[in-house]
């Protein structure tokens, strides 16, 4: 396994993170796949086996999903590290919502005992709250970090404002930053490339990203003039409606790129997206799905190698889009706004 800094943080990462939300699969979330405890804990094995890192949430099939994984890593939780995550709905009363002092001190306590653990190493904000200072958010996070309850702090689905003025706050009071971005970024979903990418890498913060097959677009198993298979979320209406946009042509194209590619590298479609991913600026970990051992074992195969600046360029080149105002009319000056770079 290869490993970075998480953002301009003293954590080191694997590049690769097993999201746990197919764990139990309840409710909604029976789409990304129905992991029963045995299969779950032997994929948790195989992670362990290759060092990678482990990602949940306390709404992930109403809390199941960290149960099971706390079940799986019991009496080897120092050989773990773990990252969840809290701000939606976790119930019907008006405070069980948000990112509030009360809200979040209870997700977190929550998160420790479906977890089976005393600190968990990245906690992250699931989503934005408008309706919370964050000078409340940030003082809270702080004092959960002295307590010695979590490590690490990020954000997720934040916009670019908003995690700036977060940041910004951070520094005003002397409270701790956020370090990593869990945010979408794939192939077929490159808006994270128009601001939050230059500003994690200004402020150190580094992306972990979610859904790096573009909500099950880039499995190697959708192609132009033939059905979706029969199990995916893609084929889940529900699913498929909460999932990122893309255009049916536009998807095409790109995997027409990633056969070439694939074809090239003797590497599987997933596996090429994947190793995209890995090359671009500001990325410390991709979280992977896996709803059996075999698609996890498939994933692994993203690591250890590297796309040519040749294939990369064509895969950069099928999955271009024009961008919005403001970013279009900045790229035309390519002198002053150049397109950020691993440093």
């Amino acid at each position: 396994m290869d490993y970075r800094q998480l953002g301009r943080s003293g954590l080191t990462v694997p590049v690769l993170t097993l999201g746990t939300g197919t764990f139990s699969g309840k409710g909604g979330l029976a789409a990304w796949g129905s992991t029963d405890a045995a299969e779950a804990t032997r994929l948790v094995d195989v992670c362990l086996e290759h060092g990678l890192m482990f990602d949940s949430a306390d709404i992930y099939s109403g809390g199941a999903s960290e149960e099971i994984l706390g079940a799986a890593i019991k009496g080897r939780r120092d050989k773990v590290l773990i990252s969840t995550k809290a701000t939606f709905r976790s119930g019907k009363e008006p405070n069980e919502v948000g990112s509030s002092r009360f809200h979040l001190t209870r997700a977190v306590e929550g998160a420790l005992r479906r977890l089976g653990t005393d600190h968990i190493d990245l906690f992250q904000l699931h989503g934005y709250d408008a309706k919370t200072p964050p000078e409340e958010v940030l003082s809270t996070l702080d004092a959960l970090i002295r307590a010695g309850k979590i490590g690490y702090i990020g954000v997720s689905n934040f916009s670019g404002w908003h995690l700036m003025k977060a940041l910004a706050t951070a520094d005003r009071y002397g409270l701790p930053r956020y370090v990593a971005n869990q945010t979408y970024y794939s192939l077929v979903g490159r808006d994270y490339e128009w601001e939050l990418m230059p500003l994690g890498l200004d402020q150190g913060v580094g992306a972990v990203v979610w859904s790096p097959l573009g909500w099950g677009r880039l499995t190697g198993r959708i192609r132009r003039g033939k059905p979706l298979p029969e199990i995916s979320r893609r084929n889940v209406k529900g699913s498929n409606d909460m999932g990122p946009p893309a255009d049916d042509e536009y998807v095409f194209k790109v995997v027409d790129a990633l056969d070439e590619v694939a074809e090239e590298t003797r590497k599987s479609v997933p596996q090429v997206a994947l190793n995209w991913l890995l090359q671009r600026p500001t990325v410390a970990t991709v979280i992977i799905g896996a709803r059996n051992e075999q698609q996890l074992k498939d994933n692994l195969g993203a690591v250890g190698w590297a796309l040519t600046p040749e294939q990369i360029k064509k895969l950069d080149k099928a999955s271009a889009l024009t961008m919005p105002y403001p970013y279009w009319h900045q790229r035309q000056f390519v002198e002053r706004n150049p397109f950020p770079t691993r440093v």
